[in-house]
């Protein structure tokens, strides 16, 4: 098996690919392959990684053109075609890199986002729009004498959204966000749409009129690459979807969106 990996030397600002023979072992992730790279081929790859069980986010990276967890992605099922995803296309997907999905694994650094070195980014703008969503809990009243309680119904409704590990991979997958640097995308706006239909939120709209504005709900052309490859089926999609009617039925969407 060989590993086609994009390499970025911050020094010279450029780029190249480096090709690595490493073997096939059953049950091997990309993760465990390029920590083969690292250790026995060239301890220069850079690389983010912690938790490797899919939990933390932090080895999201383009593998074959498509945005994925190194640490759950699976060598096998790349090299035999079983683990395809079909995306809409945008720029990372339709550059002109040749490589032998059959023999070859591609690893290249997730799109839209600066590169620091290797298949590290600076995830810096990704946690801005983050933050620019205010994602903590804004309850009515102020602490009680006990817990807020949910009802199961509730739960259910806001447990999809909870599940965002923050990997980016759907900001990487987004061709809006190939388009429009300043577009907020799914991960934001899926956890904004968490906190605005939490039923120990404040009542009101001003969660929703966050994200009222060409960068925010209204950028998204729901191409789904972003539920395609999150690995926790995260469906921002949705979540925009019904912030935009909700605004909408309010009579409150930009003059240009009604």
């Amino acid at each position: 098996m060989k590993l086609k990996i994009l390499r970025f030397d911050p020094e010279r600002n450029e780029g190249r690919y480096d090709v690595f023979e490493a073997p096939a072992v059953p049950g091997m992730s990309v993760l465990t392959a390029l920590f083969y790279v690292q250790d026995e081929l060239d301890d220069s790859l850079s690389l983010r990684y912690s938790c490797r069980g899919a939990v933390c986010g932090n080895c999201a990276m383009l593998i074959n053109k498509v945005p994925r967890l190194a640490c759950r992605t699976q060598v096998e099922a790349l090299l035999t075609g079983a683990d395809g995803v079909d995306l809409k296309p945008y720029p990372a997907v339709r550059a002109g890199v040749e490589w032998d999905p059959e023999n070859e694994i591609l690893v290249e650094p997730l799109p839209h986002l600066p590169v620091i070195k290797d298949l590290v980014v600076d995830m810096t703008r990704f946690f801005e729009y983050y933050r620019a969503v205010e994602p903590v809990l804004k309850p009515a009243e102020g602490p009680g004498e006990r817990e807020f309680i949910m009802e199961p119904s509730a739960v259910r409704k806001v447990e999809p959204y909870t599940n965002c590990i923050l990997c980016a991979a759907c900001f990487g997958a987004c061709p809006v966000n190939a388009e429009n640097p300043d577009y907020k995308g799914p991960a934001a706006l899926a956890k904004l749409y968490r906190f605005h239909i939490d039923t120990r939120e404040a009542p009101g709209d001003a969660r929703l009129m966050l994200a009222n504005e060409p960068s925010g709900w209204w950028g998204c052309e729901f191409h789904t690459n972003c539920r395609k490859v999150c690995p926790k089926q995260v469906p921002p999609n949705l979540a925009i979807g019904a912030a935009r009617r909700e605004i909408t039925e309010g009579g409150k969407a930009p003059p240009d969106k009604k």
